[in-house]
């Protein structure tokens, strides 16, 4: 049964709501609705100029309205009078197909009339930086090899104990908390659940982390890569597939204790990867951590090579467990619910062709990758990533004219930051 807002808020002394959507390009957008008024907001939704905002638009469109689900309710923590809504968009009566969210439930409905169920969890990695961006937060983070460092944890204490707090207040379960690779740089984890309740949470963790960092005197960035010579932020995926209680994905006897479908989902990744490197890359930075050179720390963790293997951590695909396998693919910036939903269609794709991920291989792909000639590269920048989502038969299929628009906006983004004049443009070319 759904939850009634009004009765929420009385009962937990809300007295304000943020009704929030998430655009193309990640950014959350939302309205603050005193308590009094959520009764009407919940049937009839908050109203917004889609234009506006990171949607394929025109000032000419009708309104767009953001119609809260009540199920997604999450009181925050640092502020708990205002509660938070994830909302799903709607335009003339009639869902907007080119909503994150609603791309998701619909690719998850998809998947349930097949008797599977996709369960996610995500580790987000994130800098503690600066106000300004310009540094890190820490003056004494110093390490060429910083990852775990006790004491660079310890010295963020306070801002990572009330983050952790908040999680373990909202029923995440959050088991663990480190010091990435990079100095500066933080990792989280929380249980895995279905992908929308994921999605909705990551969305929600990066508007907390980038709340709570603000409070304490630094900025949390989910950027893939600010500083050229640390490794980038990731968003590393564990995913699996089920029905009901059990796991699709696990078979006792199988190579790594997965099954045939477990394998055709890897199969359906790898054949899309560079398509849905336009949802899982998005940004003209995120090509700088894919196609790094080797950083401080002595590698980037980050693949560019389509490959699988089982408990190795150079290469795109990885098999921890049975059961399941870890996509590291992803990184900071990318946009919650597009996330979820291009995992989900490659995958359900890879089922139902039974696309085969060919031989798993163990080398060090960071020393020997070179050694591989038949494998598929990763896109070099985010054009690239762009064009291969255009032209995949895969994704028109899947995300329909979602496909359209994504790209008309994000060449938009590419077309200006193919304008702006470097600083090594002017060094290396200015006497030529």
């Amino acid at each position: 049964m759904a939850t009634d807002l009004a009765a929420a808020a009385k009962e937990r002394g809300i007295k304000y709501f943020l009704i929030s959507y998430t655009d193309l390009f990640g950014t959350q957008r939302a309205k603050l609705v005193p308590a009094a008024a959520i009764k009407g907001m919940a049937k009839s939704g908050a109203g917004f100029a889609g234009f506006a905002t990171w949607l394929d638009m025109t000032p000419a469109d009708p309104d767009l309205f953001a119609i809260p689900d009540p199920d997604s309710l999450i009181q925050l923590p640092w502020k708990p009078e205002v509660g938070w809504l994830a909302a799903d968009l709607w335009m003339d009566g009639k869902l907007v197909e080119q909503c994150p969210r609603n791309i998701l439930k619909r690719l998850i409905a998809d998947a349930a009339k097949e008797k599977m169920q996709l369960k996610s969890g995500v580790e987000c990695e994130f800098f503690l930086v600066t106000p300004s961006g310009e540094a890190i937060s820490d003056d004494f983070d110093r390490q060429s090899k910083p990852c775990y460092d006790q004491s660079a944890l310890m010295r963020r204490y306070d801002f990572i104990k009330e983050l952790c707090d908040a999680m373990l207040s909202l029923g995440w379960n959050p088991y663990q908390n480190d010091h990435e690779d990079a100095n500066g740089q933080f990792e989280m984890n929380w249980d895995y659940a279905d992908a929308l309740t994921t999605a909705d949470r990551h969305a929600f963790f990066k508007f907390m982390a980038k709340s709570i960092a603000e409070k304490h005197g630094y900025r949390a960035t989910f950027m893939p890569k600010p500083f050229p010579t640390l490794t980038g932020s990731g968003c590393h995926v564990h995913i699996s597939l089920w029905d009901g209680a059990t796991n699709l994905f696990e078979k006792d006897a199988g190579e790594l204790g997965v099954s045939q479908l477990g394998y055709n989902f890897i199969g359906g990744l790898m054949h899309s990867a560079d398509a849905i490197c336009a949802l899982t890359n998005p940004t003209v930075n995120s090509y700088k951590r894919i196609n790094a050179p080797r950083t401080l720390s002595g590698a980037t963790w980050s693949p560019n090579t389509v490959t699988y293997t089982g408990n190795n951590r150079t290469h795109m695909i990885r098999v921890p467990d049975p059961g399941r396998f870890e996509l590291r693919l992803p990184d900071g910036s990318a946009n919650p619910y597009l996330l979820q939903a291009g995992i989900l269609a490659a995958g359900l794709d890879g089922i139902k062709n039974r696309r085969d991920p060919g031989k798993r291989l163990d080398i060090n792909m960071y020393t020997d990758g070179h050694t591989v000639k038949d494998a598929k590269r990763l896109p070099l920048n985010l054009l690239d990533a762009l064009r291969a989502f255009e032209a995949s038969p895969v994704m028109k299929d899947y995300f329909g004219s979602f496909v359209g628009s994504y790209a008309s906006l994000k060449h938009g983004e590419w077309n200006d930051y193919a304008r702006h004049l470097t600083q090594w443009e002017r060094d290396t070319t200015l006497d030529c």
